[in-house]
């Protein structure tokens, strides 16, 4: 099974954090869907045996479309592409974005998951993240979209400067109110370039504390798998039978096909990226060209990639896998670093496979990156 990801470059405003590529200018907008119906036609050779499972749309902000714009995408696939008989078909939504009548229309097309860009409760953080909805309009969103979705997930960001513990007990509480049966959790972090770096570096908001950040992702976890929540990735919470199959196929390393500006490709062997321009984007594909980079994945990429990916999940590194594909020297190195992790109990093995402990999971991208293959070929 295989996946699409399709990426709408344009929101309303510029998040303070915010360094994916998107554009606050519409003008284009009507001309960008008509190339990503393009793009999905040029491209339909790369999944000639593949039967796709997801449909997910990203950004930028995916709900500033018209539903008649997300429908005419979503018939593109369906002409040129395999589909399964019950895929998941997500939209990135903000809470700004979707009024009542929208949700009514948007469950009435083939989109069967909302995933509500909600990130906290309460205004003060929404104004330090510099969203575009505030705390009232969270709420009567999540309302309003349970009414004719069981199927929703929500982003919350915990980290967040002068963000106490109790103030995030209290955004997790909220969330589950609702009764969703999804929410992704990130922790803000301070991307180069972007508006909150800026302000750090002036002074005008506090750093980011990395002491904080792990107590609220212990926080998040302790009380989301009390209230039946399983974390089957680092940031993504599921009760059962809601887990996102397009998140689970990412970290399993599926393939999946990246439309539209900067959005990324990969088949197993090798990655793409389109240019993160729209201007470019939009006169390649015009053109007829594809507009993407590629590369071939050596072996120890290949191993590196296993290795970060799945020991971020409830599903691990198989230490067999390791050996079956990348080759023996590859499976004693990574028990050879892992060794040190083990005795620190952040890793453990259980069979055949390596996973991360209750007091590793927060630090996996760092005990990853201690597994990597660096000088061997």
């Amino acid at each position: 099974m295989s996946g699409i990801y399709i990426h709408i470059p344009f929101c309303k405003q510029a998040c303070h954090y915010c360094d994916f590529h998107f554009s606050t200018s519409m003008g284009k907008k009507e001309a960008m869907v008509a190339a990503l119906r393009k793009e999905l036609v040029m491209r339909k050779a790369e999944f000639k045996d593949e039967v796709v499972e997801t449909i997910y749309f990203g950004g930028g902000t995916p709900s500033v479309l018209e539903t008649i714009e997300i429908q005419s995408i979503i018939d593109s696939v369906y002409d040129h592409y395999k589909i399964t008989d019950n895929p998941e078909i997500t939209l990135e939504a903000n809470p700004d974005d979707v009024s009542k009548e929208k949700i009514k229309t948007l469950s009435e097309s083939p989109i069967n998951r909302l995933s509500i860009g909600i990130q906290s409760f309460f205004e003060e953080d929404l104004k330090l993240m510099n969203r575009a909805h505030n705390a009232q309009e969270a709420e009567i969103c999540i309302q309003e979209a349970a009414a004719y979705f069981n199927n929703i997930s929500i982003d919350l960001i915990y980290g967040v400067p002068d963000m106490t513990n109790e103030r995030w007990r209290e955004n997790i509480e909220k969330a589950l109110s609702f009764g969703i049966p999804h929410i992704s959790s990130y922790a803000l972090t301070v991307e180069p370039h972007t508006a909150l770096a800026s302000f750090i570096k002036k002074g005008i908001v506090k750093n980011v504390d990395d002491e904080v950040a792990q107590a609220h992702f212990h926080i998040l976890s302790e009380t989301l798998e009390a209230a039946g929540f399983e974390s089957y990735e680092i940031s993504n919470f599921g009760k059962p039978g809601f887990f996102s199959r397009n998140n689970t196929a990412y970290w399993l390393q599926k393939k999946y096909i990246g439309i539209g500006p900067s959005a990324h490709s990969y088949d197993g062997i090798r990655r793409g990226w389109n240019i993160n321009n729209n201007p470019k984007y939009l006169k390649a594909i015009e053109s007829g060209e594809l507009p993407m980079e590629t590369e071939i994945l050596s072996v120890t990429d290949s191993y590196n990639e296993y290795v970060m990916t799945g020991l971020r999940t409830i599903w691990g590194v198989s230490l067999s896998r390791i050996e079956s594909d990348f080759g023996k020297k590859y499976r004693e190195y990574a028990l050879m670093q892992a060794e040190n992790h083990v005795k620190d109990e952040l890793l453990r093995i259980e069979g055949e496979t390596l996973l991360t402990t209750k007091k590793g999971r927060f630090l996996a991208d760092g005990l990853a990156s201690d597994l990597f293959m660096v000088n061997l070929a």
